[in-house]
């Protein structure tokens, strides 16, 4: 079975890598979808292509919009949607990607430390699964495509 699979949270360390490269070696038939993952490139669309703000507000958000479209459109053709929650930073914008998932009827798969079981336990409620890490993941997409 053909999938698409968006790999969305954080953006800190190579992670997605990891799971591209899983797929490639396990010859699965999944093509990978994902956010901006260069974080100045994300941050600052916006100003580079509409122009400079007087406030970071006004940048963030015009920054914002320009990633949304690229999220949305990737989280919109994914059969599954990977989100993971890293250790460094609060992803909000990760919990926000789980949720559109969610709403619009994907299949959700969560990745994170077992620390952050508590406070993501309303998004991990609603994930088809919940790993605790990459290789977990390369493992469910195998089943669900292969057997």
């Amino acid at each position: 079975m053909q999938l698409t699979v968006f790999l969305s949270g954080e953006i800190h360390s190579d992670w997605r890598k990891e799971i591209e490269d899983g797929i490639t070696a396990r010859n699965l038939p999944i093509d990978v979808l994902s956010p901006i993952t260069d974080h100045n490139a994300s941050d600052n669309v916006g100003v580079e292509v509409l122009g400079a703000e007087d406030k970071s507000f006004w940048k963030d958000h015009k920054a914002a919009k320009i990633n949304s479209m690229r999220i949305h459109l990737g989280i919109d053709r994914a059969d599954i949607v990977v989100v993971k929650f890293g250790e460094k930073y609060k992803q909000w914008n990760a919990a926000f990607d789980a949720g559109y998932a969610v709403a619009k009827g994907k299949k959700l798969i969560v990745i994170h430390a077992d620390e952050h079981t508590h406070p993501l336990k309303e998004i991990d409620a609603q994930a088809m699964a919940t790993a605790s890490n990459q290789q977990q993941v390369i493992d469910i997409l195998e089943y669900v495509a292969t057997k």
